[in-house]
């Protein structure tokens, strides 16, 4: 997996040294030797992962990763801090600033490669996802990207997968201060419920007695519902190998035992902080999706998805010889509710409506609000006379039961017009289905409202 790589640091040699080895591995890499180019190339988008030395005369390492991590704009991406300081405080420190990871001078290939490769995977998952994102501020929705980097990480949902009482006594006493944590021995249970609750991150012990933990690793990353949990590998020291091929697996970090409880602390909130940031740009790309189809209003389709579908509806129908019947609902003297009532009370009445519409059809029905007090309801595989009868059957709930306004202080009653029509086999498209039930609301509108008006099917 190719990628761009900034490499960061203000003495030259190591820069090269850097450089030549991420060549030779076919990585694109950029280089910055303070920390304002470095911030400079990353808010430029020009960077998908930074290898940032600690140790930089003027800004030094942590306050640029801490600059990074704070900017809306380059928040996502993985900041792995290098460093000759091998100590756990300089670890939180570098942790608890945002850093992704460290690596330790002398740096070892192995490990290298295993660290770029496993970041630069975690963050193409969420490139698409911000681009979507940033899509959404066009529709009015709340900057997702700000929101996300403001992501804490505390309180997190943790699943500790050990089977050791003692080793697990102490890490579920070291997280709990911070996060919810439960415990499983059992491999095969713990990916039963890691698949059922509702965790955040899930930590697996690389020496379970009777299960591989590898394998538990890549069950987790290949099973639909457990994918995107963030999973976190415990080992010995003599495990090494086993952890970086955890992490070509899948896994998103690893701490070696002795482990230390403030690291343990901050690499759990770095996972719980990433996941979330995830989350809310997965959030924010389902919000803009149903905000591009649907009436914020009533919750009902809208006009611009009920063209698209209803073309495909139309040539599915046509091609199979299958009946197509579509209804044109108008609320009758809908201004005068407005008019007597005010707006809120209109769209009262119009959230109702479309709650009861949604009570007399079926989840293959098509719902959609073309604009106004206008409701077009599309029946697949519904012959005239069906349609008819679930065009009365609306009429019906309509007018039998006074709709509440001002916030049930008051009812008034409320009747529609309906009008219904069919695919005609010489029907070129739905634009004819469609002004035919126009016609036929118009019709029952002029006969005197509140009744239903079939077109023709010749």
């Amino acid at each position: 997996m190719s990628a761009r790589v900034l490499v960061v640091d203000d003495i030259a040699a190591n820069v090269k040294l850097l450089e030549a080895k991420l060549s030779a591995e076919y990585f694109d890499v950029a280089t910055a030797t303070n920390g304002i180019e470095a911030l400079a190339i990353c808010e430029r988008g020009e960077a998908d992962l930074v290898l940032l030395d600690v140790m930089m005369p003027g800004m030094n390492g942590f306050e640029v990763c801490r600059r990074l991590k704070n900017s809306a704009t380059t928040a996502h991406i993985p900041v792995v801090m290098v460093t000759a300081l091998d100590q756990p405080s300089d670890r939180l420190k570098g942790l608890d600033a945002g850093a992704d990871d460290f690596l330790t001078k002398p740096i070892d290939d192995t490990a290298l490669f295993a660290r770029v490769r496993s970041l630069v995977r975690l963050k193409s998952v969420t490139d698409e996802l911000r681009q979507r994102a940033l899509a959404s501020r066009q529709l009015g929705i709340a900057d997702p990207l700000a929101a996300a980097a403001a992501e804490t990480g505390l309180n997190g949902r943790v699943l500790l997968i050990e089977d050791r009482p003692l080793i697990a006594q102490r890490l579920v006493q070291a997280l709990s201060a911070f996060h919810s944590i439960e415990t499983e021995p059992d491999a095969q249970a713990a990916l039963t419920r890691a698949a059922e609750g509702d965790f955040e991150i899930v930590l697996v012990s690389l020496d379970l007695k009777n299960y591989d933990g590898l394998r538990l690793c890549s069950q987790l990353r290949s099973l639909e519902r457990t994918r995107n949990l963030s999973v976190l590998l415990l080992g010995e020291a003599e495990d090494r190998s086993r952890v970086l091929r955890g992490l070509e697996i899948g896994a998103h970090d690893f701490l070696v035992r002795p482990i230390d409880r403030n690291e343990l602390l901050a690499r759990a909130r770095t996972l719980v902080r990433r996941k979330r940031f995830a989350e809310r740009l997965r959030d924010s790309v389902q919000s803009s999706m149903e905000m591009a189809v649907m009436d914020q209003l009533t919750g009902l389709h809208n006009r611009r998805y009920l063209d698209s579908r209803l073309s495909v509806l139309f040539d599915e129908s046509a091609l199979r010889a299958r009946a197509l019947s579509l209804l044109v609902l108008d609320v009758d003297r809908f201004k005068v509710v407005n008019d007597s009532w005010g707006h809120d009370a209109g769209d009262e009445v119009l959230r109702e409506f479309a709650d009861r519409i949604r009570a007399c059809t079926r989840g293959i029905d098509l719902v959609a609000r073309m604009g106004g007090e206008e409701v077009v309801v599309v029946l697949p595989d519904t012959a005239l006379d069906a349609a008819r009868a679930v065009a009365e059957r609306i009429r019906q709930r309509v007018e039998g039961e006074p709709f509440q306004i001002q916030r049930g202080q008051r009812s008034i009653t409320v009747t529609v017009s309906i009008g219904v029509a069919s695919r005609r086999a010489g029907d070129a498209g739905p634009v004819e289905m469609m002004k035919r039930a126009d016609e036929a609301v118009y019709r029952a509108k002029a006969a005197g409202r509140n009744r239903v008006i079939v077109a023709s099917a010749a």
